[in-house]
């Protein structure tokens, strides 16, 4: 009873040509009704004249375009509300929506954006946006999508994406994707990758991938791959591939132009033509069309121009001297 009397009252007052009940003195107090700056205690229906609150400001529903007011404060929504700028607390039972920056600590039981940045605390029960940069906590329940930047801990149930850069400590259900680059901890249930560059400790059931380079530790249950360079960890169930490796790559299959690595590839090991591979490696068959400076131990070593030791079955090293080209258990030239 007492909520639809206050409901009907701030109706009344809101369709009352824009008008409010204040019972303030020099605007400390409460205002009840579409008033322009309170400090202290507002409630209305909907806003559409605000310039500033500071304390608590209650509204039904979402602000009308025309209303670009800042709460400083509490911005609370039943079920909904919203500002062109909020610093402090904001709850909106269904949604809140910031025109601009939104700083401090927000919940968004359906979802929560601000058309710039949000900093500090944010949680949407389906969604969470920025039109800026994100930095703090996030958790989206669905997803979080950001046109900037991406920094702290964020938690997305399906996916996360950034136009920008994502740093810090990042979980999605599905899929992660920076638009430049992906550096800390990162866990992605089918995919993570960035445009430019994956640094850190990256961890996918499906596959890490970065347009330039990866580095740090990268464990992908299905693929690997980068751009330029993939250099630290690599361990990945399908294959791992790169213009350049260097450190340690295993995974069914590992394949590139120039590797510098320990490499355990049970299936399948491939430099290019004209390649370099210098160190380690260990598998099935192992084929390396450029230089091969190092220990190769497999069923079928293939060189092209061996400068190292090859063990297995058959070993072919097509630079050596006729009659040592294709030698069994063991082949080496240095």
């Amino acid at each position: 009873m007492i909520q639809r009397i206050l409901v009907s009252l701030l109706v009344a007052v809101a369709t009352a040509h824009s008008q409010s009940v204040d019972l303030t003195i020099k605007r400390y107090g409460l205002s009840i009704g579409n008033s322009r700056e309170v400090h202290g205690v507002r409630l209305n229906y909907r806003d559409s004249r605000l310039r500033q609150v500071n304390g608590l400001n209650a509204t039904i529903w979402m602000p009308h375009q025309t209303s670009h007011g800042d709460v400083r404060g509490v911005a609370l929504g039943l079920p909904a509300t919203g500002a062109r700028n909020l610093t402090g607390v904001g709850i909106g039972v269904f949604g809140l929506g910031v025109e601009k920056n939104m700083h401090g600590i927000s919940f968004g039981l359906l979802g929560l954006g601000a058309g710039q940045n949000v900093t500090g605390f944010a949680a949407g029960g389906l969604g969470l946006g920025a039109g800026g940069d994100f930095t703090g906590i996030g958790i989206g329940g669905l997803g979080l999508g950001v046109g900037g930047d991406v920094a702290g801990i964020i938690v997305a149930g399906l996916g996360l994406g950034s136009g920008g850069n994502v740093k810090g400590i990042t979980f999605a259900g599905l899929g992660l994707g920076a638009g430049e680059n992906l550096s800390g901890f990162t866990f992605a249930g089918l995919g993570a990758g960035a445009g430019e560059n994956v640094t850190g400790i990256t961890l996918s059931f499906g596959g890490v991938g970065a347009g330039k380079r990866l580095s740090g530790i990268a464990v992908a249950g299905l693929g690997m791959g980068a751009g330029e360079e993939i250099k630290g960890l690599a361990i990945a169930g399908l294959g791992v591939g790169s213009p350049k490796i260097t450190g340690i790559a295993a995974a069914l299959a590992v394949g590139g132009e120039e590797i510098r690595a320990l490499v355990v590839a049970p299936a399948y090991f491939l430099v290019e033509t004209d390649g370099l591979f210098k160190g380690i490696s260990m598998g099935a068959v192992s084929r390396i069309k450029g230089k091969h400076v190092g220990l190769s131990i497999a069923l079928l070593n293939i060189a092209s121009d061996l400068r190292g030791v090859q063990l297995g079955l058959i070993n072919i090293a097509k630079s050596n001297p006729k009659g040592l080209k294709v030698l069994p258990l063991f082949n080496a030239d240095f």
